[in-house]
């Protein structure tokens, strides 16, 4: 493990111990980040070509199901 886990490490045992809510890093992105990325991923899997989507093994009606659901869904 490098130095920098071990600190996370310790950090994320304390906020346990301490009953705080984790604080938000780059390994950890917020709840609007998620949505923001889900939306802009699932628009763009609506763009994607039939040659495209072979290519990451989904189908159409997969990707569409996927597309089409809502930001907060999983």
């Amino acid at each position: 493990m490098s130095g920098m886990s071990d600190v996370r490490l310790a950090l994320r045992s304390q906020e346990l111990e301490a009953g705080q809510e984790p604080v938000l890093t780059a390994q950890a992105p917020g709840r609007w980040s998620l949505f923001w990325r889900r939306r802009h991923t699932r628009k763009a899997l609506l763009d994607l070509s039939r040659e495209q989507l072979r290519d990451i093994g989904l189908t159409a009606e997969q990707a569409r199901r996927e597309g089409l659901k809502p930001f907060w869904r999983d």
